[in-house]
C-alpha cells in the first residue's frame, strides 16, 4: 500500500528544531567543532528512495546532522528533532526514522535508537545518534482490513483495570480466609499458592499499562528497564501457572497429604526467583529496549518496551518455548484431576450435593487457573489472525476476574466444607509425610 498524498504538511510561519546534548561536544577531542545541519528535498535530489515504503516522507524533507568528523552514536542523552506539521488525519500515524545504508540492497529507514513523541503541535524523535533523520507518515487501514490487522482492536491500556481491581479483591479475600482458618494447613498453603499467582497476574497488567503510557516518550535506558520489568512480570505469571500445577499434581494425584517444610517459602523463592535469573542473563546481553509492533505489511502501530527485533531468539525460547511446556504439563494435571475427581464423586469419598453447572464452572476455574487461556497465543500467526486476537486479548484481561468467582464460589461461603471435603479426600488416599 502507498503512502498518504499529504505533501506541504508544515504549517506557515513555524519550523522544525533541532536540540544537542552537551554530552557530544563534550566528547569532542578538539575545542572547536563544525555543526552542520543540512535539509534535504529528496524529491527533487531522487535520493533515499526505499523499496516498498509503506510511509510518506513529511515534505519530502530529509534533515542530516554532523558534529565534527567522527561518527556519534550510543548517546545517553537523545538528539531531539522537532518536526511541526499540522494535525494529521485518522489512520496516519507519525514514525521517526533514519536512512539505514546497511538496510536492505539499497538502505532503507529505520526506527532504531529513535523514540516518537506525538505533540499538538507537530511530533519530537528523540535519537541516540547522528545521521539523516526525517518524519515518516504511515497510513494504518482500519476500515479497508480489519480482519488482517489488530490495529481495529479498542485502545488495550483501558483494559487491565477490571482485572486489577478484581485482583486486589481477590488477594483481600484469601488472606481473609487465611486469617480465619489458621488450623487448615491445607487449605491455607492452597490460598497462599493463589495470592502469588494473582499477584503476579496484577503486577503484569500493571506492567503492561506503564508500558503502553511510557513507551513513546521514555529514554534508552528507562525503556530497557521497562522492558525488563515487563518480562519478569510475565515470566513470573507463568512461573506460578506451573507451580499451581505441580501443587495440584502432588494434593490430588501422587501423594495425597503431603507435607514439605517451608513449602510455601520454597515455592516463593522458584516463583520469584527463576523469572528473576531468566531476565538477569538476558539484560546482560542487552535483550531489552524499543520493540516495534507491525502489522504484516510492516506498517508501525504502537512502540512497546520490550524485548528488540535483534534478540528475538529470546523471546521464543523464554516466552513461548517456557509457556509451552507448562501449558502440557499443566492440561495433563488438569485431565489427570478432572478423572480422579470424577471417580473419587463416583465412590463416595466426596459427599455433598454436587450439581452439573457447578461442577462446570469449578472446571472451567481450574482451566483458567492453570493459564489455558494463554494458549491462545499459539492459534495466531503473526498479526493476521484478529479475531483469536481479539479473544486472546479479552480472556486474558478478565483472568482475574475469572479467578476472583471461581475462588469466591469455591471457598466462600461453605469454607468449613471445603476444607472438610479435602480431608476426606486426603483421607481417602494414604498419608506420607516428607521433610526437606
Amino acid at each position: 500500500p502507498q503512502g498518504p498524498k499529504m505533501l506541504n504538511m508544515t504549517e506557515k510561519g513555524k519550523a522544525g528544531k533541532i536540540q544537542l546534548p552537551r554530552e557530544i561536544f563534550r566528547s569532542l577531542s578538539s575545542r572547536t567543532a563544525h555543526v552542520v545541519v543540512t535539509v534535504l528535498n529528496i524529491q527533487r535530489l531522487g535520493m533515499f528512495k526505499e523499496v516498498n515504503q509503506m510511509g510518506q516522507v513529511l515534505d519530502d524533507t530529509v534533515v542530516g546532522i554532523t558534529v565534527g568528523e567522527t561518527s556519534i552514536s550510543g548517546l545517553r542523552n537523545p538528539v531531539q528533532l522537532a518536526f511541526a506539521h499540522r494535525q494529521l488525519p485518522n489512520g496516519v500515524t507519525p514514525q521517526c526514522v533514519f536512512w539505514d545504508p546497511s538496510k536492505g540492497q539499497a538502505g532503507g529507514w529505520s526506527s532504531s535508537g529513535c523514540v516518537t513523541q506525538p505533540r499538538d503541535e507537530g511530533t519530537v524523535c528523540s535519537c541516540n545518534h547522528l545521521t539523516f533523520f526525517t518524519l515518516l507518515l504511515v497510513t494504518i487501514s482500519l476500515p479497508a482490513a480489519p480482519a488482517h490487522t489488530p490495529a481495529a482492536l479498542p485502545a488495550p491500556p483501558q483494559w487491565p483495570f477490571g482485572s486489577m481491581a478484581f485482583s486486589i479483591f481477590t488477594i483481600t479475600f484469601c488472606i481473609f480466609l487465611r486469617c480465619r482458618f489458621r488450623s487448615e494447613e491445607t487449605l491455607r498453603t492452597n490460598l497462599g499458592l493463589h495470592v502469588n499467582l494473582v499477584g503476579s497476574l496484577f503486577l503484569l497488567n500493571l506492567a503492561f499499562l506503564l508500558n503502553s503510557g511510557l513507551s513513546g516518550g521514555t529514554q534508552p535506558r528507562t525503556c530497557k528497564v521497562l522492558g525488563g520489568l515487563t518480562h519478569y512480570c510475565l515470566l513470573c505469571c507463568f512461573t506460578w501457572m506451573v507451580l499451581e500445577g505441580c501443587h495440584l499434581y502432588l494434593l490430588f494425584v501422587k501423594v495425597l497429604g503431603t507435607y514439605i517444610h517451608h513449602y510455601l517459602a520454597k515455592l516463593c523463592l522458584v516463583g520469584w526467583g527463576f523469572p528473576a535469573l531468566v531476565v538477569g542473563v538476558a539484560g546482560v546481553i542487552g535483550s531489552y529496549g524499543e520493540y516495534s509492533l507491525q502489522t504484516v505489511n510492516h506498517q508501525v502501530i504502537a512502540h512497546l518496551c520490550w524485548i528488540t527485533s535483534e534478540h528475538l531468539l529470546v523471546h521464543y525460547i523464554t516466552n513461548c518455548g517456557y509457556f509451552g511446556l507448562i501449558f502440557l504439563f499443566n492440561m495433563a494435571v488438569f485431565g489427570v484431576v478432572t478423572q480422579k475427581s470424577c471417580c473419587l464423586q463416583g465412590t463416595g469419598a466426596v459427599q455433598g450435593d454436587r450439581k452439573a453447572w457447578k461442577v462446570a464452572l469449578g472446571a472451567l476455574g481450574l482451566f483458567c487457573l492453570l493459564g489455558a487461556t494463554w494458549a491462545l497465543a499459539f492459534l495466531t500467526h503473526g498479526t493476521s489472525s484478529a479475531p483469536m486476537l481479539y479473544l486472546f486479548t479479552i480472556l486474558n484481561s478478565l483472568q482475574g476476574i475469572f479467578i476472583f468467582i471461581w475462588l469466591v464460589f469455591l471457598y466462600y461461603p461453605k469454607t468449613k466444607e471445603t476444607a472438610g471435603s479435602l480431608s476426606q479426600v486426603i483421607r481417602h488416599d494414604k498419608t506420607i509425610t516428607v521433610s526437606q
